[in-house]
């Protein structure tokens, strides 16, 4: 199945670079005119091929031990994915195709099926107002701060909060512009990460309100709803802010905050997990950047269980130290990034098999945007 896929993905991506270099040498001789040629005008093709290099200074370099987060978990040499967005715009109707292949992407859609695992948004929209849009399909999540596709991020590795927060939603949204500042989104989904069907018969609901100027802008978002089996888990709570501000020509500072709480069956207390992250950058040249990610993130009542060493109460935190640069070439841009994971229990194993509460560790990304 998983070669089928492969031979799909290829001829997909193939039949559109020929549509396209085919239209691109017709429109040097004359301007659209026909019917196709005005299709054409509306149709854009892009995304982003990735990869990366992995090396543990103080463990083992044996795939065994990497932070519990996605996608730059593998040793040694590893492949990212490619990730191809067909995208149709008109006035008032448009649609995403929005594909990916390989290791990143496949954690990306880990809830699908060997048959679909390529599709990472798929979804219809229509502006049915000025200021009242509406989506139906699957979606990437409007939650938290940090990206899939790599070309959305500014660090390689992936924080916590990303990690476990919600990747991606199908069903119906609802975004509205109040004002040239302010916006707001209801909206009607399928458990998280539930892309190509809803299992259980439960739904979530999810709403937004942004705030977004020239120098920056910030979202307070909310989810609520059974993400599994009634009767066997209890309803999900989720606030999360969101902001990011220009405080100069070089400067740049992202924060993150979010909170996640899970209602037991019985009796017992909630559970789940809490987090805040720091994004500071500064632009040292047009070519290269440097920026820090600091992440707190705390797990309480067992709310997770396996990311993170836990006490007998079942709680446990960790505060995860990244530094990224960013060199840009072209449309090639390389990552070299260091990471310190400090956590409150024994979380991971040193060079001599023993546990310990750190690791630090050194990735090499690449990421290349057409």
């Amino acid at each position: 199945m998983r070669t089928k896929n492969v031979t799909n993905f290829l001829k997909t991506v193939t039949l559109f670079t020929l549509l396209f270099s085919s239209y691109s040498l017709f429109s040097q001789e004359e301007k659209p005119a026909n019917t196709l040629d005005k299709l054409l005008s509306k149709v854009s093709l892009s995304g982003s091929v990735d990869g990366y290099y992995r090396h543990n200074f103080n463990a083992p370099n044996d795939n065994s031990v990497a932070p519990k987060t996605f996608f730059a978990d593998e040793s040694g040499f590893a492949l990212g994915m490619v990730n191809t967005i067909l995208k149709y715009e008109d006035k008032k109707v448009g649609f995403v195709a929005d594909l990916v292949f390989g290791p990143r992407g496949q954690d990306a859609v880990f809830n699908s099926d060997e048959s679909a695992q390529i599709i990472n948004q798929l979804y219809v929209y229509w502006n049915a107002t000025e200021k009242l849009t509406l989506t139906f399909g699957n979606f990437n999540t409007y939650i938290g701060y940090e990206l899939i596709a790599p070309t959305g991020n500014f660090n390689y590795s992936t924080s916590y909060m990303f990690t476990y927060g919600p990747l991606s939603h199908t069903g119906l949204k609802a975004n509205y512009s109040i004002n040239d500042k302010w916006s707001a989104m209801l909206s009607v989904m399928n458990p998280s990460d539930y892309t190509e069907n809803n299992p259980f018969d439960t739904y979530i609901v999810g709403a937004q309100l942004g705030y977004e100027v020239d120098k920056g802008s910030a979202y307070l978002n909310f989810r609520y709803g059974n993400e599994g089996e009634p009767g066997e888990v209890g309803p999900t709570f989720n606030a999360d802010l969101t902001t990011s501000w220009d405080l100069s020509n070089k400067f740049y500072l992202g924060a993150n905050v979010t909170y996640v709480t899970t209602e037991p069956q019985e009796s017992g207390d909630t559970s789940g997990f809490y987090g805040v992250a720091l994004y500071p950058q500064y632009k040292a040249s047009d070519k290269f950047s440097i920026g820090l990610r600091g992440e707190y993130f705390s797990v309480y009542n067992g709310g997770l269980i396996n990311v993170i060493g836990l006490d007998t109460e079942g709680d446990g935190d960790v505060i995860a130290t990244t530094l990224t640069g960013n060199y840009t070439i072209g449309n090639l841009t390389l990552k070299p990034e260091f990471r310190l994971d400090t956590t409150s229990e024994n979380s991971f194993i040193d060079s001599d098999g023993e546990a310990t509460k750190n690791l630090f560790s050194f990735v090499f990304g690449t990421v290349y945007k057409f």
